[in-house]
């Protein structure tokens, strides 16, 4: 049987486990770069604060770690969540997954009742294909991009101006 962490080596452990600018976060945002992407990180000012934001085209990319996100729960339900801790971790960990699953759910409906078109994508989907994470980015920024108004028949020349002419006298 397994001993139980103290705490000192859990916080180590914890404190370990970055938030934000993860590897998986940052192949990501390179790919999109490399197809010519400009994005926003970490926007403060929107619900949830999405990992890479499009702001003109109203696009949040989420990159959601498996455990921390609940994928288990997504995938498998509270049963499998439940059947994975042992009686005395259920009730923590059960109910803060299930918790972060449902504000997950929460921030992306008020995105989309702002017009926000929300990506979400699993780090360990990231990991194994990075290039079609970034192709599918790629793609929903592009159709969502403002087509400029149609071009007007003399758009980039000068405009002509008209002069009154001198009249000689004879």
């Amino acid at each position: 049987m397994r001993r139980p962490k103290d705490r000192d080596e859990i916080a180590r452990n914890m404190s370990a486990i970055r938030s934000r600018d993860n590897r998986t976060e940052s192949e990501l945002r390179r790919s999109l770069h490399r197809l010519g992407l400009r994005y926003r990180k970490y926007s403060a000012g929107l619900i949830g604060r999405p990992d890479i934001v499009f702001p003109a085209e109203k696009v949040a990319v989420f990159v959601d770690g498996d455990y921390w996100h609940g994928r288990m729960v997504r995938e498998g339900g509270i049963e499998a969540l439940q059947s994975y801790y042992t009686r005395k971790q259920q009730t923590y960990w059960v109910g803060k997954l299930s918790r972060n699953v449902a504000r997950d759910d929460r921030v992306t409906a008020e995105l989309q009742a702002l017009g926000w078109k929300v990506l979400r994508f699993w780090e360990s989907d990231i990991k194994k294909d990075v290039a079609s994470a970034a192709r599918r980015v790629a793609a929903t920024v592009r159709r969502r991009r403002v087509r400029p108004a149609p071009a007007v028949a003399n758009a980039g020349k000068r405009p002509t101006v008209h002069r009154a002419r001198a009249v000689r006298e004879p």
